[in-house]
């Protein structure tokens, strides 16, 4: 089975094109800086993905993604090659995307990204949210952390 799912932040708007013929179709393509779980000292923080996507999920892409959003995508991996100006035969690896969606809220997305030393803020209460806001010094009694 051919499966990926990603979680990481945009690295520059999507770039959009639109293939010729009688029903033209978006293809949409952008890269994801997806962080790596175990990071070692002198090794990249995160992996940089490239995605394309058809159709509408390609104009969805181009109309809501900016560079910084943190998005979920799900797909197959393709693999391709061509054979550049001077030659020399050029391998590539990109996500087909099959899925995409937001991975942060709007108020997220427009707060400046906090630093990673930084201690994390209280969540602010958004009238549109669906969640709770957990009360302060309860951390103990949850099962996660």
């Amino acid at each position: 089975m051919n499966k990926v799912v990603l979680v990481g932040r945009l690295t520059r708007n999507p770039e959009t094109r639109y293939s010729q013929g009688e029903n033209p179709t978006a293809i949409s393509r952008y890269t994801l800086a997806v962080d790596r779980r175990f990071k070692r000292e002198g090794q990249p923080d995160a992996d940089f993905i490239r995605c394309v996507a058809f159709g509408r999920s390609g104009e969805f892409a181009d109309r809501y993604f900016t560079q910084g959003m943190r998005v979920a995508v799900s797909g197959r991996i393709q693999t391709g090659s061509y054979t550049n100006r001077d030659g020399v035969k050029v391998y590539t690896t990109e996500v087909v995307v099959e899925d995409q969606e937001f991975a942060q809220s709007k108020s997220e997305n427009n707060a400046p990204m906090p630093s990673a030393s930084a201690a994390p803020a209280a969540p602010a209460e958004d009238p549109g949210d669906d969640f709770m806001n957990i009360p302060e010094g309860i951390d103990e009694e949850l099962p996660f952390n």
